[in-house]
């Protein structure tokens, strides 16, 4: 991890004067690479700070979260919050309507001990939080999607920022917790051009290299490949939960009906209500709570007021998970 302090550290390949003799472009050097440059541009910082005093606690506190070594677990602290403490706030947090959006940090606080975390690259790739925090005394990396920042898609900067932290905790013995409602991969010429498809398998990738105990909660959408590839069952998930307003579909019920019906609606008298009428027997069919359950793609359906406590008992379980990759000198990920 790279931690800055503002107005203090600079990182840059070439300073700004031999920028101005190849470019003509003139710029400061905060503002070619200070700290916040790196931290909301470009992504290189992901950590920055006003002063080195609180720079330097939260290194330690971050040092306090990792094992002496690659072989070692994080230590594990005793907490004084419940680990089946009830969260009733969830309840109220999270709108049952999939369009309206809500900060998923609060609903992180609700969940880890203490309302404690650290968020990794939290100004870079904001529709995506990577965060470090204690559940049940365990330390665990949570990927959330945030509805509050492009409604939570996936787009190129997000699925690197997210792959590289999973890889990251996967290095140090870190259990991942993945929290789900994401309507999909951000669609549009510029992200095809930019290599979305390899972007995306990255995050897919670090997924399937990973031997920590993995658990992914789907709170309320998800769509399509986004899902797929954030550590669904179809990509080894350990357990998967969700919560009774989760919606598993390629696309949402509006979009997957005009598809599907498309000639129904076109050959019908009245276009819009035979819509609304498919619309609502896709919902009806395909997405209701427990279709997801009833073909085995989450393990339960759960209380969103009980999640701390299913999270905490799942972890419980899966402490003595070991896996074995196949000996190499090393993986393969896509560039």
């Amino acid at each position: 991890f790279v931690f800055m302090v503002r107005e203090t550290s600079q990182m840059f390949i070439t300073g700004p004067d031999v920028v101005k003799a190849v470019t003509g472009e003139e710029i400061t050097q905060n503002g070619l690479g200070g700290a916040d440059v790196h931290a909301e541009t470009s992504g290189v910082c992901h950590f920055a700070y006003d002063d080195e005093e609180t720079c330097i606690a939260e290194v330690r506190y971050l040092l306090s979260l990792l094992p002496q070594n690659n072989r070692e677990t994080p230590p594990v602290e005793s907490s004084d919050d419940p680990p089946s403490r009830r969260c009733e706030a969830l309840l109220d947090l999270v709108p049952a309507d999939g369009n309206r959006p809500y900060d998923m940090r609060r609903v992180i606080e609700e969940l880890v001990d203490d309302g404690q975390f650290i968020e990794v690259h939290e100004r870079w790739a904001t529709n995506v939080i990577c965060a470090l925090a204690r559940l049940d005394g365990q330390v665990v990396g949570i990927v959330a999607n945030q509805p509050m920042s492009m409604a939570g898609v996936l787009d190129i900067h997000a699925s690197e920022k997210a792959a590289r932290f999973v890889q990251w905790c996967d290095a140090f013995n870190i259990a991942l917790i993945t929290l789900l409602d994401v309507p999909g991969f951000l669609p549009g010429v510029d992200q095809e051009h930019g290599g979305i498809i390899r972007h995306g398998a990255k995050l897919l990738y670090a997924y399937c290299n990973a031997t920590v105990p993995r658990i992914q909660l789907i709170l309320r959408k998800a769509y399509g490949g986004a899902y797929i590839v954030m550590d669904s069952r179809s990509v080894g998930t350990d357990l998967s939960f969700a919560w009774p307003t989760n919606e598993i579909a390629v696309m949402g019920a509006e979009g997957a009906a005009n598809v599907i019906f498309r000639k129904r609606i076109a050959e019908a008298d009245d276009a819009e209500a035979m819509r609304a009428s498919m619309v609502k027997e896709y919902k009806a069919e395909l997405m209701h709570p427990y279709y997801a359950a009833e073909r085995g793609l989450v393990d339960d359906v759960i209380d969103p007021a009980e999640t701390r406590g299913v999270l905490s008992r799942a972890l419980h379980m899966l402490r003595a998970k070991h896996a074995e990759l196949p000996v190499r000198k090393h993986g393969n990920p896509p560039q």
